[in-house]
């Protein structure tokens, strides 16, 4: 291997997520090519170990016990733009900081992300869970993934209509779960383009603030939308921040379900007026009015473990375990079955110890 290849032995998980929990790493490899990402997944081969792909740590849980495998930290950098006309094409590597990233986009006028701002994470993750805020998903811009296929151990370019988006759903979450190392990401982004503002709190909020007709187009409107958008996750503690214990999360814990015409006839005659949106397959009902209306309020707590005061779906790391964090996500979905008869899903990667 080269010599800039580096393994770490008997490595703590918890500096690697936001929530701050997991045992150690049997190895971890901190990846800036993709040459070493090849290394490192042929060294997992070579030992017959289990690889586990690892980005900003955002949406990726632990267990106590570590991982007795190779952690494979994406650490790729770089992003470059392109002229298309009225649009532009932008790629950026898999290791990027998403917010930074972000950032960087509407600064330069490109529109198309803005409603995403303040999420954290890499670029990399954001097509597999296809990540969605504030009435934008990253499905709506990306027009290629390209990624390194763990069987093979060869590049794969994607077209964005191949990738299976679907609500908090891709190829790489799905039919192809854990097949492929998301490398890069190109996005098609609108030069001063006018910011989205569809979601309704977010209209909201804006509206109350400023006047973005004053504002026109470009860097100066899609940067109030962007700075809405954080005042947003920033009072629901969904921002990276040390001085706020609730933000030491994984961001929302459970997917809102999309309900078939009968499941959500049913709901309804139970409860009568239920928030619920248009989806594709069904009715999505926010997950958040079902948890606190199965009787889990913010602040509850098992132990160390507690929702969010500010968030309900956010489930926080207030001196606790996997375990007993696992235990109460548990707990919450079997109350909101028992009431409602509807499934949570888990939107985090629980990696097992391997």
């Amino acid at each position: 291997m080269r010599d800039s290849f580096v393994l770490q032995e008997h490595v703590p998980l918890s500096g690697y997520s936001t929530i701050g929990l997991g045992g150690a790493a049997r190895y971890l490899a901190v990846c800036r090519s993709e040459e070493e990402l090849l290394q490192a997944l042929a060294f997992a081969r070579t030992q017959s170990m289990n690889a586990q792909i690892l980005g900003g740590g955002s949406n990726t849980l632990f267990a106590d016990g570590g991982f007795n495998g190779v952690v494979i930290k994406v650490a790729l950098t770089g992003i470059s733009y392109r002229d298309d006309g009225a649009w532009c094409l932008v790629s950026a590597a898999a290791g990027e900081d998403w917010d930074g990233f972000v950032r960087g986009c509407i600064q330069k006028g490109l529109a198309g992300l803005e409603c995403l701002s303040g999420i954290p994470g890499a670029v990399g993750a954001t097509p597999i869970q296809n990540v969605g805020a504030y009435g934008q998903e990253v499905a709506d811009t990306i027009i290629s993934v390209n990624a390194l296929d763990r069987e093979s151990l060869t590049p794969v370019l994607f077209r964005g209509t191949e990738c299976e988006f679907a609500y908090r759903q891709s190829r790489f979450k799905g039919s192809d779960k854990n097949r492929f190392v998301v490398t890069g990401v190109t996005f098609r982004l609108e030069r001063n383009g006018h910011p989205a503002i569809h979601y309704p709190e977010l209209r909201r909020h804006v509206e109350a603030a400023i006047d973005l007709r004053a504002l026109g187009e470009g860097p100066p409107a899609l940067e109030a939308v962007a700075g809405a958008v954080v005042a947003l996750r920033r009072k629901k503690s969904m921002v990276i921040d040390p001085s706020d214990p609730q933000s030491k999360s994984l961001g929302s814990f459970f997917m809102n379900p999309v309900l078939a015409a009968d499941a959500f006839e049913k709901l309804r005659q139970q409860c009568g007026d239920v928030p619920s949106f248009p989806a594709e397959g069904g009715t999505k009902v926010p997950a958040a009015w079902l948890v606190e209306h199965a009787g889990f309020q913010r602040g509850y707590r098992l132990g160390g473990a507690a929702i969010s005061v500010n968030h309900a779906l956010a489930l926080v790391n207030l001196g606790t375990t996997t375990t007993e964090l696992l235990a109460l996500a548990s707990r919450i979905q079997e109350g909101v079955r028992r009431h409602f008869d509807v499934a949570l899903e888990m939107e985090p990667v629980v990696v097992p110890q391997g």
